[in-house]
């Protein structure tokens, strides 16, 4: 059933990301406008990955516009389904992300096509005729409506609406994005970087707002103040002395090259041995491409960024991929997915996952209810195609690589605002997460500040 027209004018309603870390979607109303801010997959939990097959919470025909705060699919892996169910209007994205999304939702839709095409070989599905969520016609029909903003160049939206682009870090592409509503400002995060980031550059200042809506993916940790590689160098040195693969998932975009960076420069310094290092990411590779187009985002010189790669062997093939399945150790293996919900490290895992020898390196946040997050609080046994695979492999959670601003510095970004919003909305977390860091905003900021639930429709000129 759709949500009836706002109530309130101007109104923001929360269609996704609240108490959760995926399905970003929030959704802006003035007078007849109604522009949706991010479009995202919900993933982990099977009760929140069935939110992606319920009818969107109102008419995909009914918005006017899609405005995107980075490619990442929790944040865009809705929109070909939001396309093809009558969305017509155009997405706003910067240049990076509107690059990176013409990698990432060819490839979700291709995954999903063929998870549904094993799903009924295999017989492992309850439905009779597994479909996928969408197909691959509707992922470039997304691609078509996308629209390039530049950073920092207000947009006009109509209805007195203005959409401005910040510098978010984070990945490529990555803003944080201001509205212009009604005479009211509304800030979103987005996915905040980190100020300290190797690769990125750190995210905007906060220059206030009216309402902020803020990320709380680390809302209630903090990254490690040590340099990744004193951890990455004795355990890969270990590993590949006992001849073991490293397995290391890592999304497809961002990740790589971070990893790259440090293993590249842990090689220079002899740090680990020279082993051999498979980036097993077809769409890593195309990525890499456009970050080098983009040099002004990063903080790595164009020399260092185009010698990651020399390090690495780039397999492109599924016969390549496999071949990595029989080759045995020591190597390192880089490949997507980084909470390993599909994609060829899925293979890896089953290849090489039970033997003793090997170790997986989680380098990211992982949600609840993905294999990652099974890992990463101790459980050996992953359910994998159908079929449940004993993990024996050593398994290392480096936090310290996480492309995410902690909880400290997301205080930090907040305390540069000359003033403090009317209300701050926690999303973007899991509970835990989203709930500590209120609770800071409240006690450190004496800022108002509220997590709010699943479709809350809220008053911007009176935010409760």
């Amino acid at each position: 059933m759709h949500i009836q027209n706002a109530i309130f004018e101007p109104s923001l309603q929360f269609l996704g990301a609240t108490q959760t870390v995926t399905g970003s979607r929030y959704l802006v109303r003035a007078g007849d406008l109604q522009i949706l801010v991010d479009c995202g997959l919900f993933q982990g939990y099977k009760v929140l990955r069935e939110r992606n097959w319920s009818p969107f919470p109102v008419d995909p025909d009914s918005i006017d516009a899609v405005l995107l705060t980075h490619a990442h699919l929790d944040h865009t892996g809705y929109l070909p389904a939001l396309v093809r169910d009558g969305f017509s209007g155009p997405i706003y994205a910067t240049a990076g992300t509107t690059e990176l999304c013409q990698l990432l939702l060819p490839d979700s839709a291709h995954l999903l096509e063929e998870e549904a095409r094993y799903a009924r070989d295999h017989r492992f599905s309850r439905h009779e005729k597994p479909r996928p969520l969408y197909t691959s016609q509707d992922a470039t029909k997304a691609l078509n409506a996308l629209r390039v903003v530049a950073f920092n160049e207000p947009l006009t939206l109509g209805a007195g609406v203005q959409a401005t682009f910040l510098h978010a870090g984070h990945i490529l592409g990555a803003a944080q994005i201001r509205l212009d509503v009604g005479g009211k400002t509304v800030h979103f995060t987005g996915d905040l970087g980190r100020a300290d980031d190797p690769l990125m550059k750190p995210p905007q200042p906060f220059d206030g707002a009216d309402v902020l809506v803020t990320e709380s993916t680390y809302g209630n940790r903090l990254h490690p103040q040590v340099d990744p590689t004193e951890q990455l160098a004795p355990f890969i040195t270990r590993v590949v002395r006992r001849s073991g693969v490293v397995l290391i998932p890592a999304f497809a975009v961002g990740r790589p090259e971070s990893i790259l960076l440090h293993l590249s420069r842990m090689r220079e310094r002899g740090s680990i041995p020279k082993v051999p290092i498979f980036l097993n990411s077809p769409m890593a590779v195309n990525a890499a491409q456009m970050y080098q187009r983009h040099p002004e985002e990063q903080r790595v010189g164009t020399a260092e960024y185009a010698g990651l790669y020399d390090a690495a062997t780039l397999v492109h093939s599924v016969d390549e991929s496999k071949l990595l399945n029989l080759r045995g150790g020591p190597m390192i293996i880089i490949s997507a997915s980084g909470m390993l919900t599909g994609g060829r490290i899925l293979h890896h895992l089953q290849a090489y996952g039970s033997d003793r020898r090997n170790a997986i390196i989680l380098t990211g946040y992982q949600a609840g209810g993905t294999r990652g997050a099974a890992l990463e609080r101790g459980e050996r046994t992953l359910r994998i195609f159908g079929r449940d695979v004993p993990i024996r492999a050593e398994v290392l959670q480096l936090e310290s690589l996480s492309a995410h601003a902690d909880a400290d510095a997301l205080i930090a970004w907040m305390r540069t605002a000359p003033h403090a919003p009317a209300m701050t909305y926690v999303t973007h977390g899991e509970p835990d997460s989203a709930e500590a860091l209120r609770i800071r905003i409240k006690h450190e900021l004496k800022w108002d500040a509220r997590v709010p639930e699943q479709l809350d429709l809220v008053d911007l000129a009176n935010p409760r």
